[in-house]
């Protein structure tokens, strides 16, 4: 018999890390060795002992999700990082797949396709929906055929906002703030910037509201 699936859950919410411990421990080839509130004590867990697979969530207090997924997902190749998360998958699909995550489950779905999505990334695969898969297609499609389009023309009026306020240093409170949107919200206006644009950090950010006139350099 194989040994099992050595899981460990991240989630500020304890309530749901209990629910999905009570869940996976009915499945025999899995068990899960430790539980985490925030992205750094997760690296520390993994750091001391690597489990086989991170079930993460993406909106926590501290680094969030997406940067805990870079570091785990460096610090030891051989630990899948497979997300859960409320957010849908078009918006954050892109993100998690370039930051090393093998796949995403929205908490919808957790009873019917978390089991599933983690003997899949387990074994080295990738898990996702076939609307996922459509999207990653579309994508391809896209720059197979070259895209010509400027890349500023492909953000929406709020969309550009929250680049530039970004790029000038305000936090996602203070962009909410100022738009009248709630952290949370401006969070997901800003991870679709970073998959329309194919950045990855606010550097980058800065460097494009430079180029493209959204944020002067006086």
């Amino acid at each position: 018999m194989s040994a099992a699936i050595r899981i460990l859950l991240v989630d500020d919410h304890a309530l749901l890390r209990g629910g999905v411990r009570m869940l996976l421990e009915q499945e025999p080839d899995m068990r899960v060795v430790g539980e985490a509130g925030t992205a750094e004590d997760a690296l520390q867990i993994v750091r001391r002992d690597p489990p086989d697979v991170v079930i993460m969530d993406l909106s926590m207090p501290g680094m969030g999700g997406l940067a805990g997924i870079r570091q785990i997902t460096a610090m030891d190749e051989k630990t899948r990082v497979l997300v859960l998360t409320a957010h849908a998958e078009d918006v954050y699909l892109f993100p998690v797949l370039e930051a090393g995550g093998s796949g995403y489950v929205t908490k919808n779905d957790a009873d019917r396709k978390l089991v599933d999505a983690i003997r899949t990334v387990a074994r080295g695969e990738v898990f996702l929906y076939p609307e996922a898969q459509r999207l990653l297609l579309d994508r391809y499609q896209r720059v197979k055929e070259g895209d010509a389009v400027d890349p500023v023309e492909r953000l929406s009026e709020r969309e550009r906002q929250v680049l530039a306020l970004t790029a000038e240093g305000y936090s996602a409170a203070e962009i909410g703030a100022r738009i009248f949107v709630s952290p949370k919200t401006v969070e997901t206006y800003r991870a679709r910037v970073m998959e329309k644009l194919g950045l990855h950090h606010r550097a980058e950010l800065v460097r494009f509201a430079l180029r493209s006139g959204l944020l002067k350099n006086d």
